[in-house]
């Protein structure tokens, strides 16, 4: 059975009484300090204070540990405003994903690979489908699948390039303007060649967004494509 079919065993008198619940809190709370790759199950027992052993009663391996993490992300998503039509119900899951994934950078990680099957995140996805499905323009199922994997490529794509660049400013200390200011006279040059003319239309007189912002704009360009 998987985890979430498993009940969680019944609490018992100890010194340090646990649950999913808190073994996931604290597995949250050191992914989002040291990422995934920090992540044990020695380590969280070592932040709870017990052997490693007991947790094994509640999670069977590093498999479960992340379904129960995610899971808790995706509660999150699950209460984003929900608004009447079906347009406002998928800009806001998107943008509660965004913002989950920011606040715990490991989930931008996780997004894409193996399917997210605990109940808030089938509870997500239902809100999300169910909302696109009354989307003019999206006849069938069919039509429903490819919307779908269209918004969602976008949205996991958006999301890890978003977080990808924090990484990066922050590993190396370099942020946009320190890099503009150390290629900018080198990329000028080369635009001035005017073997680029497009792209230095892009740089020069293109907007040039805060990432919100981008998010926002890029998101409704996807949702126009997909449903017009």
């Amino acid at each position: 059975m998987t985890i979430w079919e498993r009940p969680e065993p019944k609490p018992r008198a100890a010194p340090v009484p646990l649950s999913r619940d808190k073994i996931a809190a604290t597995a949250i709370r050191l992914a989002d300090a040291h990422g995934l790759d920090g992540l044990s199950v020695r380590k969280i027992a070592k932040e709870l204070g017990v052997g490693p052993m007991r947790l094994y009663d509640y999670v069977v391996n590093r498999s479960e540990l992340l379904d129960l993490m995610v899971d808790v992300v995706y509660a999150r998503i699950a209460r984003a405003d929900r608004r009447a039509g079906w347009r406002d119900t998928v800009l806001d899951i998107a943008h509660a994903t965004r913002e989950a994934a920011l606040d715990h950078e490991w989930f931008a990680d996780i997004l894409g690979g193996r399917p997210h099957l605990g109940p808030h995140a089938l509870a997500v996805g239902e809100a999300n489908a169910a909302a696109l499905a009354q989307a003019p323009g999206i006849d069938g199922l069919d039509e429903l699948q490819r919307a779908l994997g269209a918004l969602n490529s976008f949205i996991i794509g958006a999301i890890r390039r978003e977080v990808t660049e924090r990484r990066t400013t922050r590993d190396t200390g370099d942020d946009i303007n320190a890099f503009q200011s150390r290629l900018g006279p080198y990329l000028r040059r080369m635009l001035d060649t005017g073997d680029y003319p497009t792209v230095a239309r892009l740089v020069i007189d293109g907007a040039h967004l805060e990432p919100a912002e981008t998010f926002a704009h890029n998101l409704t360009t996807v949702l126009d494509g997909i449903t017009g």
